[in-house]
């Protein structure tokens, strides 16, 4: 049989996928513009209380660009700085300095929450589906005029869920609102039972 198990929880980090984009005529001038961008926001990352731990390289390109399949009129570069913020009171100030700080080269791909220590909701999800299951294996017992034995396998599958985006916000002035919402924690677990042996029928 297979159980559902599902619980809430508050989010308590905000992941958050930044990235800078520049052109310009030459490669070396496209990756410096770049690279002073990336840092300036780094700087502004660690300053803020982002532990470095927390921060890591997500992304890095380096594109041409041509006319009408002509010469080569320009080089882009990307790159992408994933940071883990932990304290979401300040995420949103701390997400637009970071931007402003990149000027026109800066944009957010995407942010997602998370709960960091999710144990003991898990552990909670997992009664829940293992009761489940085993709710489903009796009714079916019964029906059977049997009752359950032993268990014989479980296996667990789980997954979480989030409430997001991937639109790309431009430098601006004022706090990025955020908000952390719930976040859901599931368990399907899908257990096999071994049924008793029926009792013999006693002769009158």
């Amino acid at each position: 049989m297979t159980g559902e198990g599902e619980v809430f929880g508050q989010p308590d980090t905000l992941e958050a996928g930044f990235a800078v984009e520049t052109t310009a005529a030459t490669v070396a001038d496209a990756l410096a513009r770049a690279t002073k961008a990336s840092t300036r926001m780094r700087d502004v990352l660690v300053r803020g209380g982002v532990k470095k731990d927390d921060l890591q390289t997500s992304q890095m390109s380096i594109t041409s660009t041509r006319k009408d399949d002509g010469p080569i009129t320009g080089y882009t570069v990307q790159q992408g700085l994933t940071a883990k913020i932990r304290n979401l009171p300040r995420a949103g100030a701390l997400m637009s300095a970071t931007v402003k700080a990149g000027g026109d080269a800066a944009r957010i791909n995407a942010v997602s929450f998370a709960i960091e220590d999710d144990a003991a909701l898990l552990a909670q999800a997992r009664k829940m589906a293992f009761a489940d299951a085993r709710g489903k294996a009796e009714l079916y017992a019964r029906e059977a005029g049997r009752s359950l034995g032993r268990v014989v396998k479980v296996t667990e599958s789980g997954g979480s869920g989030w409430a997001g985006g991937q639109d790309r916000y431009a430098a601006a002035d004022a706090s990025i609102p955020v908000e952390p919402g719930r976040q859901r924690l599931s368990v399907s677990v899908t257990v096999e039972w071994a049924f008793t042996a029926p009792q013999p029928r006693q002769r009158r």
